[in-house]
């Protein structure tokens, strides 16, 4: 764990101001899941009401919006032939502009409008901010400002007709459907009446929100067209079919499957009732945000994981290399007391030795594990 990383041991500390208000907050509201700590309201990180009633979809008629049916149609056909020249035709230097285009998109989204603005799990100086800025606008999911909005209230009410791509709905629903459609009035209600005031409060937000209209055209397909067109030679449609609609496409299918492959397939180490699960292959892809079933259940963890595997977790390494350097800080992690208590409560039971064996286990972590019968050396 960095050296200035915050450890959470407590839900209820946190919520020790707020005693009056939490019992509010719950009964008024169909929350059912946490965003920050304060949310919480028990010892182990949850809520203190049974939300299984809450989780559902209505039953309606979904009204598709064509435009968006049309232009991810084109997405997907250019995609699969940028593909194919990516293997086949594509210049080196322009496969691995690609992969470097893809990575620094991956880490805007993760590292920026994820776990920074949408989570706070931790605090970064104005140039890393700008950096994540940058990188976020490369990847076009739209303005950090809306995506981290969107995630938040994803969050808050998980599972419900406010959760805007709710899994309950189906697999393609969260994956791709609920951006072909038009959103749940419950989406735009909840969204509507969550504090965003630090977000507003970010001069590097809100300018690329402001601007996003102008900033997201030359970050995402003109730059990236033009620079192996330019600098290396490589022709048009390379440069548009690889550079730009694959490496978008396979950034925007590997965001999705957080959402989709994420939510159904693995275990359920730290809450069997909820569907976010622990998704090894979303994580590889998609630099460690398919440890989904922890994430949900700590998400104000900076890691969105237990442990700090960086070969499975590439933002966590991302994030705690600007911690060395200073840019990033007041890195929030969780008490290991605190995620016992939540595994043995509702765990599913495939929890594994609490991380033992992890190369990247910290000697923080080392003495807080438990030997029975432990033989005398």
């Amino acid at each position: 764990m960095p050296p200035n990383a915050v450890t959470v041991p407590s839900t209820l500390d946190a919520l020790s101001t707020e005693a009056d208000l939490v019992p509010q907050l719950v009964k008024g509201s169909k929350q059912t899941g946490v965003l920050f700590e304060g949310d919480a309201d028990t010892t182990d990180g949850a809520l203190a009401t049974d939300i299984r009633q809450f989780k559902k979809a209505e039953k309606r008629k979904l009204k598709l919006v064509w435009r968006n049916i049309i232009l991810f149609g084109y997405l997907h056909l250019a995609a699969l032939y940028g593909g194919y020249l990516f293997f086949a035709q594509a210049k080196w230097a322009t496969v691995f502009f690609s992969i470097l285009l893809y990575s620094v998109g991956v880490l805007g989204i993760t590292a920026g409008a994820h776990r920074l603005w949408a989570h706070r799990s931790y605090k970064a100086k104005w140039p890393l901010r700008l950096i994540l800025i940058v990188f976020n606008t490369i990847a076009f999911q739209d303005a950090a400002f809306h995506w981290a909005r969107d995630h938040r209230v994803h969050h808050k009410f998980s599972e419900t007709d406010a959760d805007p791509h709710n899994a309950t709905r189906g697999f393609f629903f969260s994956h791709i459907g609920w951006l072909l459609c038009k959103k749940h009035p419950d989406v735009v209600a909840k969204g509507k009446s969550l504090d965003l005031s630090d977000l507003r409060a970010d001069p590097i937000v809100m300018f690329q929100r402001n601007h996003y209209m102008v900033l997201m055209p030359l970050a995402c397909f003109i730059m990236p067209t033009f620079i192996p067109m330019y600098y290396w030679g490589e022709t048009f449609v390379n440069a548009w079919f690889v550079a730009t609609m694959f490496r978008w496409c396979f950034l925007l299918n590997v965001t999705w499957c957080v959402n989709s492959a994420a939510h159904k397939f693995g275990g359920r180490p730290y809450d069997k009732t909820i569907n976010p699960s622990q998704c090894p292959a979303v994580s590889a892809f998609a630099f460690g945000e398919g440890w989904h079933n922890y994430h949900h259940v700590f998400p104000w963890d900076y890691k969105t994981a237990e442990w700090g595997n960086y070969s499975m977790n590439l933002t966590t390494a991302f994030i705690d290399f600007f911690a060395k350097i200073g840019w990033a800080y007041d890195l929030k992690s969780v008490a290991p007391e605190t995620v016992e208590r939540r595994v043995r409560r509702t765990g599913d039971g495939t929890h594994e030795l609490w991380g033992w064996g992890d190369k990247d286990l910290s000697a923080e972590d080392v003495k807080d594990v438990l030997f029975v019968n432990k033989k005398a050396e």
